[in-house]
Order: structure tokens, then sequence, then C-alpha cells
């Protein structure tokens, strides 16, 4: 892995110098077509060309990152991606868990309100809920309707 990111340094400093070094050819051919090159073409009059790279002469590489810097960057930044994608992922998650809690909060309220009688198991027997069991049940239905049904909580 350090033999690849070390010859992939050298190609990046090398080959910008050596593109800088050479020269560069500009001639017009008998159509009148202008052509750029980097050898100088036989039987014809050509002109050399400066080359204009984006850096200003004598101010080195010190505004510009290391090969190395700049893949621990993309590393970094690649982390930063994946973390953004997990917690949105959770983020999802947590929305379908309180969209199904709504759903169920508001199922057993209509049915608690609907004053029919409820009927639960206990200790392997079945009974009735009392009029004071529907109502404190119904507060409870009404508090988890209240905390994920809300369109706020879940943004």
């Amino acid at each position: 892995m350090n033999r690849k990111i070390l010859a992939l340094a050298v190609c990046i400093m090398v080959i910008p110098a050596s593109a800088s070094a050479q020269s560069v050819y500009k001639w017009t051919d008998e159509n009148g077509i202008v052509h750029f090159g980097d050898r100088a073409p036989s039987g014809t009059e050509s002109e050399s060309v400066s080359i204009r790279t984006g850096k200003r002469a004598g101010s080195g590489d010190s505004d510009s990152a290391s090969p190395q810097q700049r893949v621990q960057q993309m590393d970094e930044q690649a982390a930063q991606s994946a973390e953004r994608e997990q917690l949105s992922a959770a983020e999802e998650a947590r929305q379908k868990q309180r969209a199904a809690n709504c759903q169920t909060a508001r199922s057993n309220l209509s049915l608690i309100r609907s004053g029919s009688r409820i009927r639960v198991e206990e200790n392997g027997e079945e009974r009735y809920l009392t009029e004071e069991e529907k109502a404190e049940k119904r507060e409870q239905f009404e508090e988890i309707a209240e905390l994920n049904c809300n369109e706020e909580t879940q943004q």
C-alpha cells in the first residue's frame, strides 16, 4: 500500500514538472488549420509557445497539500460521509418506529373511545377492563399518540 502511495506521489510530482519543462510548438498547415505539438514539425515554420500552468513562478507548493495529506483528507471525508449516512439511516428507522407507534396508539384510542368492552389476558386468565382501567389506558395511549404523532417531533 505504501509503495502505491509513494509511486502515486512521485508521478504527481514528476508529471507537472516534465510538462512545464517541455516546449510546445504552434504551426499552421497548408489548409490554414492551427496545430500545437511537443515537437517542431519538419518542413513547416513554427513558433515556440509559452505555457502557463496556473501557478505563479516562485510561489512553490506551500499552498497545496502533499499527496499524503490529500489521501488523509479523502479518508476523513469518506469517514464523515459514512457517518452521515449511518445517522440518516438511524433517523429514518426512528421515524418509522414513531409512525408505527402513532398508528398503534390511534388504533387503541379509537377502540377505547368506542365504548366496547375490552378483554385482556393476565396470568393466563381473561378478564374485562374496568372503567377506571379504561381511563388509565386512554391517558396512556393519548400520551403515546402525542409523542409519536406530532409532526415536529418526527422531523
